[in-house]
């Protein structure tokens, strides 16, 4: 590799990965502003729930959509799609009227919302496959540049939560969403000027059955991708931030909790290629590190679990302190899968491979956010921290069965 191609690489990546950093930051604040907007407005846990479904729903088609039009369309242009249907949701969003009926402004939250369900999800197949072609030229650097990739743009998002809580208390939910869409703008700008316009295209699918024809790695790391992530997100979602704002906390209090753990959270999975022990495969010691590292995760719920329902003394501190752990391992178990899936995926169809396992993320966090609202609920958060020990269980034992090896062609066996 030429000293210019690797600079050509780093530079592509910087771009790719600053680009995604302005997303993610409003990305995270919409979350914020819409929780807390309408809890405060007498919202019941499953009502809030219901706002994000069509969010989480519509992540799952917009990934393995996203993935095949990245590959024939090129990234580029999938970025820049991805960030103007942002900048749409957040205007229909905006448009949101205090004098609609109930039934009338949830319909159009969760039209706005799955909107942005829809530009998220396509914004970030085509960036992870950006750092899939990139640090393909780069030669070594992959599962550094994912794990920089993954946990700076989570700190960012953690900075959004935060910055969601602030916009709301100084400008409304309105005046946020108009300088959110201005922000992303001002992304959508510099894509459309430095992103090489014909980065990742190739030959796509021709068909459904070829779409969906992926390698073992891949289709196993899709399964336990949904059970981690809706193991997150069912006390994520509502039932730690409800948890916390009913214990009387403020809502920069929860913005800022969020926010810390998640910003905390990303530094981790940056760190994560130093507590990974590499191998010259790419696999043989990676894949048992994610065993480890699922299995430590599911011991953490149960003992917050434990607390709850023994009422131990200032539950809310001992509830935000166990997250903090679930945090750090849960990072790192991210971090893994996002560097095993380009691991096991191919060079040619990497939006695709990308695309069909981030469709399996959606979906994870789909089902998470709905049980986050129908469990906490039900029984609070007890509930909520129950059913994410049961799916990282169901985690750990998919990841038991992903493939040590793989053929030269990138199909695991």
């Amino acid at each position: 590799m030429t000293l210019s191609a690797g600079a050509s690489a780093a530079r592509h990546y910087a771009i790719v990965t600053s680009a995604y950093w302005g997303f993610t930051l409003t990305d995270g604040a919409l979350r914020m502003l819409v929780l807390l907007h309408f809890y405060k407005l007498g919202y019941s846990p499953f009502a809030l729930a219901f706002l994000f479904l069509l969010y989480e729903a519509a992540g799952i088609a917009a990934n393995l959509i996203g993935g095949w039009l990245a590959t024939r369309y090129g990234i580029a242009r999938m970025l820049a799609v991805g960030l103007s249907t942002q900048i749409a949701g957040f205007l229909l969003l905006s448009a949101l009227s205090p004098d609609w009926t109930a039934t009338m402004s949830v319909a159009w939250v969760v039209l706005s919302q799955g909107v942005c369900g829809v530009a998220k999800d396509l914004t970030k197949t085509a960036s992870k496959s950006a750092i899939k072609l990139t640090a393909g030229e780069a030669s070594g650097q992959l599962f550094k540049w994912v794990a920089w990739f993954t946990g700076s743009k989570n700190a960012m998002k953690g900075i959004g939560f935060f910055l969601g809580g602030v916009l709301l208390e100084v400008l409304g939910f309105r005046g946020s969403l108009w300088v959110m869409a201005a922000l992303l703008s001002l992304v959508l700008m510099g894509v459309v000027l430095f992103v090489p316009k014909l980065m990742g295209k190739s030959k796509a699918s021709r068909s459904a059955r070829e779409l969906f024809a992926k390698n073992r790695g891949i289709n196993l790391l899709a399964a336990a991708r949904v059970v981690l992530f809706g193991a997150r997100d069912v006390w994520f979602v509502v039932g730690v931030p409800v948890f916390l704002y009913a214990s009387g906390w403020s809502r920069p209090m929860v913005g800022g909790f969020l926010a810390l753990w998640t910003i905390g959270y990303g530094m981790v999975q940056a760190f994560a290629p130093h507590l990974v022990r590499r191998s010259e495969d790419g696999l043989s010691t990676e894949v048992p590190a994610a065993r480890l590292w699922s299995a430590m995760l599911a011991v953490v719920p149960v003992a917050l679990a434990l607390a709850v329902a023994m009422d131990v003394p200032r539950l809310e501190w001992v509830v935000v302190g166990g997250l903090g752990i679930f945090g750090f391992a849960f990072a790192v178990n991210s971090s893994v899968h996002s560097y095993l899936v380009l691991a096991y995926a191919g060079s040619e169809k990497a939006a695709e491979d990308v695309g069909f396992y981030y469709a399996a993320n959606a979906l994870g966090r789909f089902f998470g956010t709905l049980m986050s609202g129908l469990l906490y609920q039900w029984g609070g958060l007890l509930y909520a921290l129950m059913g994410s020990a049961v799916m990282l269980t169901a985690c750990w034992l998919v990841t038991l069965a992903l493939p040590v090896a793989k053929h030269a062609k990138g199909v695991a066996v």
